[in-house]
């Protein structure tokens, strides 16, 4: 859910009338085979599960049946995909609409991180609009980055080159994210809508200070060029993009629910959801209901209003249904069950809605994902056969275990400071040394056994935990695709821990926290493993499937293959061929068994949670924790191995990208010696672990 708990540093803190209506944007180019497809619906959920958490208690989408049934009997369910690391809502979605792994676009190391300062360390949000910097002071880098430094490519890029008009809805960075920085961007210090902001913050009347909020946040059109819809008559302003890398110039936008709505609603600013009720905040102010209340009938309104109104491709998100109004439901709880329920219904609303406005599965691609998945942290339920539809489940023991990490520290090497560090608080606490010690600085080392020794008592168990189950500094960051091209945000080190522990620098050495049952961020398969829905022209119609090995990268390549479009780079991803019609295929991959294990590979030499990185992350936790020596050691062969699979990595992406995107036939001879020397790697990784690793799910 994108409502985060964030502290100070240790050394600081619609109308449902049905429309009749052209199906498309006159101007809009999409190149689909036989050109099939006339709209793009992207919906990425916040963890939300296809699979089971508690074995009677059906599923998230086990519960929402209009969605599943729509997928699995029209198209394709991937159930063998899978997240980036860190696992974070910003790094999951960014990862998911760029198609690069987070150092190639700024978000490794958390939705809320931290920066080193000149007096110590700053907590900046990592939701902030495409072109913002970290800040004007400590940081002006943006903070979406390439690795050499550039402001990362925009993901509506190719969509408005080719004449469509893109929106956003409550998605990562593609939309205004607060109210300061964003609107300083995007409108201008002097503008109207900056000084609404700084007046109504101002205000003493709670519900006028929320008002800048519900009017821009949350709510974009990105416009084809001269598109009426985003003219200054309708508050557009200039789409600016200063480095992407072929131009974009002649381009204009609308923000927030105050422009956008009125321009897609027949003048009015009330959207109705699909329930019937106008669009709000918890306060009653009409606009954006904000990131982490948005509810499935929500966000499907504003995204069926869009599709209506000359906007044929939407981006939208859907926050989880797991956490109440004042705290965390368990699998089967009433109030988690009601939630779902709604959810399945405002989708069998949106289906039958947009099938009256002539858009569904015969002309429009359908993509439906989630961020990431929830490790859910608490005791069992009660009764023990509950289902929670039949037999409501409750849970005497909820809530992760909060753990002062700095006290528990402490405890173990008196000579570690509070003052000498900061975390970002979380499963998987980053951490940021002071003075910015070099890999294998005698000072980071110390902490760096420390920590791989830390254990507590569990409140909910009583059990002594180990609290540490992966360890990695800059060399196997660099592995995991973790180091940005901003180093003032690269941490020290990182710590994947105990998936039912959160981190922090403050309160007891543990303590359950009922407010929070569902951590993420970690490396745990609940996370890390989630689903990605494909229904459409050209999708094959497989329904529930494990065969295919795939992550958030992959996304965005078989999106653009499938509407014919391309982006000014090559993907860190790969089209999804498998999962594809051979029609909708271009000639170069209709032959596509070289294709297939060529791509397969890849992934397992190149994805965080591939192969490799797996075994890299076992390889990388017992340099950690041991003596020097064998530090020194097995660090120098992880910095080794990503020379060695960063060249073949690079020439397997070339032949796939040539063959996906420029028409040219897979080199057979050059792709079969690159499947080996990939092969004979993994195995090298393999052997430096002893067995010990946990290798993530293969293609079926």
């Amino acid at each position: 859910m994108r409502i985060f708990r964030t502290f100070p540093s240790v050394v600081a803190l619609l109308t449902l009338t049905i429309f009749s209506l052209p199906a498309i944007a006159a101007d809009c180019s999409l190149n689909s085979a036989k050109g099939k497809i006339q709209h793009v619906i992207y919906v990425q959920f916040d963890n939300v599960h296809f699979t089971r958490d508690i074995p009677n208690v059906p599923s998230d989408l086990e519960q929402m049946p209009n969605l599943l049934n729509f997928i699995r009997r029209k198209g394709t369910l991937l159930t063998n995909h899978h997240t980036p690391l860190i696992s974070h809502t910003a790094d999951d979605i960014i990862t998911s609409l760029t198609g690069v792994y987070p150092d190639r676009q700024g978000e490794a190391v958390a939705n809320s991180y931290v920066i080193f300062t000149p007096t110590g360390f700053s907590f900046p949000s990592s939701f902030t609009y495409w072109t913002d910097p970290v800040n004007t002071t400590t940081d002006t880098a943006f903070n979406l980055i390439t690795a050499d430094g550039k402001n990362a490519p925009a993901p509506w890029v190719p969509f408005t080159r080719a004449g469509c008009n893109v929106g956003a809805i409550s998605i990562a960075n593609m939309e205004l994210e607060n109210t300061t920085s964003d609107l300083n961007t995007v409108f201008g210090p002097a503008s109207t809508e900056v000084q609404e902001a700084v007046t109504d913050a101002a205000s003493k009347d709670p519900i006028v200070r929320a008002q800048p909020a519900a009017d821009f946040e949350g709510i974009a059109i990105h416009c084809a060029s001269g598109a009426s819809l985003c003219s200054s008559a309708t508050g557009g302003v200039n789409d600016v993009l200063p480095q992407e890398p072929l131009g974009y110039s002649g381009f204009s936008a609308l923000f927030g629910h105050k422009f956008v709505v009125p321009a897609i609603n027949s003048g009015n600013p009330a959207l109705l959801d699909l329930d019937g009720q106008v669009i709000t905040d918890s306060r009653g102010n009409v606009g954006f209901p904000g990131f982490g209340p948005i509810t499935a009938a929500q966000t499907l309104a504003y995204t069926a209003t869009m599709q209506e109104h000359g906007v044929p491709v939407t981006f939208s998100y859907i926050s989880d249904a797991h956490d109440g109004p004042t705290r965390a439901f368990g699998p089967g709880e009433a109030g988690y069950v009601a939630r779902l329920a709604s959810y399945d219904e405002a989708w069998g609303k949106f289906f039958s809605r947009l099938s009256a406005d002539g858009i569904n599965e015969d002309n429009t691609l359908f993509i439906v994902t989630a961020d990431e998945g929830d490790h859910f942290a608490g005791g069992p339920p009660s009764p023990a056969n509950c289902d929670g539809v039949q037999v409501p489940c409750t849970y005497a023991k909820l809530g992760e275990i909060d753990s002062n990490i700095a006290s528990l520290l402490q405890k173990q090497y008196p000579t570690i400071l509070p003052s000498s560090f900061a975390i970002h608080f979380d499963m998987a606490p980053t951490f940021y040394i002071k003075g910015q010690p070099s890999t294998g600085d005698p000072a980071l080392r110390t902490f760096e056994r420390a920590t791989a020794q830390l254990t507590t008592v569990s409140p909910i168990t009583g059990n002594t935990d180990t609290l540490t189950r992966f360890l990695v500094d800059h060399p196997a960051m660099s592995l995991l695709h973790m180091i940005t091209g901003d180093p003032l945000r690269t941490p020290s080190f990182i710590m994947f821990g105990d998936p039912d522990y959160f981190f922090l620098t403050s309160g007891p050495d543990a303590v359950e926290d009922p407010g929070f049952a569902w951590n993420h961020g970690g490396v745990d398969p609940k996370i890390n493993v989630t689903f990605l829905g494909l229904v459409g022209p050209g999708v094959r119609q497989e329904g529930v499937t494990g065969r295919v090995w795939s992550d958030h990268t992959d996304i965005r390549p078989t999106l653009l293959s499938l509407v014919g479009l391309k982006d000014d780079y090559i993907s860190d991803g790969r089209v999804l061929a498998e999962t594809l019609a051979e029609d909708s295929l271009p000639h170069s991959l209709r032959e596509g068994d070289r294709f297939t294990e060529l791509a397969r590979v890849y992934k397992q030499i190149n994805a965080p949670l591939g192969d490799l990185g797996m075994d890299a992350l076992a390889i990388s936790t017992t340099a950690l924790a041991g003596d020097d020596q064998s530090y020194t050691s097995l660090e120098n062969q992880i910095t080794a191995i990503t020379a060695q699979r960063n060249v073949i990595a690079g020439q397997i992406r070339q032949l796939l990208d040539g063959a996906e995107f420029q028409g040219k036939k897979i080199d057979e001879h050059a792709a079969d010696d690159l499947i080996s020397q990939a092969n004979r790697l993994l195995e090298q990784v393999r052997d430096l672990t002893g067995g010990s690793s946990s290798r993530s799910n293969h293609d079926e």
